[in-house]
């Protein structure tokens, strides 16, 4: 393993109706600003029981954060935050609420900066204190110190880091609500996003890669049941804390990373609004394949303790898994070729093109460039 400092601050408050625990971990007379998405917390009850474990408190509403967040909503929400000299945010919904807030946190902090210096900076130097609500397990974001905003403007769409949430709240039957299609596109994050630390390296840690392997084999297992009518409430559990699990940098130390998936999917986002769920289910696959000798030793792995698979020829076995990654994309309901979401040679030079005049190099051997990044792309049309 490589050396590494690790710091997780976030306190984790997980379980059925522990919402009404909100009060406690926010200081009396603490005057706050809810942030919202579209208004599903309100249909699925979440928005009354956490106006009610906040009975007395001083709160701002602010509503319309989209999915994949734009920093022109983010300006919004920081102008009513300025004009009511808000002490604290309180993310209420997915992580596409939560990363805005996240960013919201630095612009209130920095009052002299656009929301938009600050992602491209790629980091926050000060934020005001902030906190979660979590109702849609995907991102991670409930526990990390990471956040993703898009540019309408410039149709771009980047990552930035952050602090962490002083507490995050996740009770599962929050999930009762979702859509299917919001659980499979949350599904497919969670995969990948172990992946992205997973797939890279052979014998840098045991512990992190039997770790990894848990967190995938547990989605593989209960998708089904997470997409079925009627929720079972441990089986969401499962999928809440897999989610969690899968990027709140436990699985990440001391070890390489790859996301150059998570870097091609934004650019798929950015410029023909492909959800980002669907967005990795389409590009993953082609990574795989395109850097198939280079992840050798790892698919092989994932081969025989994930798969059980052991029999065969290297490559035969290689490309099973790809297959198999591919089929549990597929089986989640989510499109795995750009050509099912209508993209076609165009916007893989646009993305090409993009890498190229950025000179970016992502990946575990930083080999991920524009010209990379064409070859998977049209291994997926």
């Amino acid at each position: 393993m490589q050396n590494f400092i690790f710091q997780n601050t976030t306190k984790l408050v997980f379980g059925k109706g522990q919402i009404a625990s909100l009060s406690q971990f926010v200081a009396p007379g603490t005057k706050l600003m809810l942030t919202f998405g579209g208004g599903s917390v309100k249909k699925n009850g979440v928005y009354d029981q956490v106006m009610a474990a906040l009975t007395g408190y001083d709160v701002v509403e602010f509503w319309g954060i989209e999915p994949n967040p734009s920093v022109e909503t983010v300006r919004k929400a920081v102008q009513l935050g300025r004009e009511e000299k808000v002490d604290m945010l309180l993310a209420v919904g997915g992580g596409s609420v939560l990363d805005a807030t996240k960013l919201i946190a630095a612009g209130l902090a920095e009052p002299e900066t656009d929301p938009w210096a600050i992602v491209l900076r790629r980091s926050a130097s000060k934020q005001i204190p902030f906190a979660s609500v979590m109702t849609l397990p995907a991102t991670g974001s409930e526990m990390n110190n990471g956040a993703v905003i898009s540019c309408r403007e410039t149709k771009e769409k980047y990552g930035f880091f952050a602090g962490y949430p002083t507490f995050s709240i996740l009770d599962p039957m929050t999930t009762y609500s979702l859509s299917k299609t919001q659980k499979a596109n949350s599904m497919a994050d969670i995969v990948v996003h172990v992946l992205e630390q997973y797939m890279t390296t052979t014998g840098q840690s045991r512990v992190l890669d039997h770790w990894a392997e848990g967190v995938m084999q547990t989605i593989f297992e209960i998708a089904p049941q997470v997409l079925a009518d009627e929720p079972d409430y441990d089986v969401m559990s499962d999928y809440m804390y897999s989610a969690t699990m899968a990027l709140n940098n436990f699985l990440r130390m001391g070890i390489t990373q790859d996301w150059a998936t998570h870097q091609i999917g934004h650019e798929l986002t950015a410029l023909c609004g492909v959800t980002h769920g669907e967005s990795l289910a389409i590009v993953y696959p082609g990574l795989l394949s395109v850097l198939r000798e280079q992840k050798k030793g790892k698919i092989l792995q994932f081969a025989d303790r994930v798969l059980r698979l052991t029999e065969g020829s290297e490559e035969d076995r290689i490309e099973t898994v790809i297959r198999y990654l591919e089929s549990f994309f597929k089986s989640l309901g989510l499109a795995t070729r750009l050509s099912e979401k209508g993209i076609g040679v165009e916007t893989v030079e646009a993305i090409a093109t993009r890498f190229t005049e950025r000179g970016v190099h992502f990946g575990e051997a930083q080999n991920v460039d524009g010209e990379l990044a064409r070859k998977i792309l049209l291994e997926r049309l």
